[in-house]
């Protein structure tokens, strides 16, 4: 049995990195689970404010906090897997592949909503602050 792939953990430990491929199907399939299974309390953008808790029930808290961004990708698929907290376990109802490319894609979740500026190239940066919505910051002059 491949330990990691099945569980998330290896003696004990949890995974540090995603034990399958990690490429644009394995995110779009990602995408698409996450939207299914898990948008309805954690919402599109991970920020846990979707339609169940809209609705009075308890929120789960953000994809984007750091005491969250900062737990190894095994923590991830084990909460998938066997609930935490006032949420159920899924083992049931996503498979292990799947379940990966669920971690997947709240990694790029939480890429997209804090990606460094200064990783960018000018050509990149200019693409971004000329996008509808984005502001430019201004110095005082």
């Amino acid at each position: 049995m491949d330990e990691a792939f099945f569980t998330g953990q290896v003696n004990g430990e949890f995974v540090e990195t995603i034990p399958i491929e990690v490429n644009r199907e394995t995110l779009l399939r990602g995408q698409e689970r996450f939207n299914v299974f898990c948008s309805p309390c954690h919402g599109r953008v991970g920020n846990g404010e979707g339609m169940i808790v809209q609705r009075g029930f308890q929120q789960p808290p953000s994809f984007h906090l750091d005491r969250v961004r900062q737990q190894p990708d095994g923590y991830y698929y084990d909460v998938i897997s066997n609930g935490f907290g006032a949420m159920y376990s899924y083992g049931s109802r996503v498979r292990p592949a799947d379940r990966w490319a669920i971690v997947a894609y709240i990694r790029a979740l939480q890429l997209s909503q804090d990606f460094p500026v200064d990783l960018l190239s000018e050509e990149e940066r200019q693409q971004l602050e000329s996008r509808p919505g984005v502001e430019e910051s201004h110095e005082p002059e």
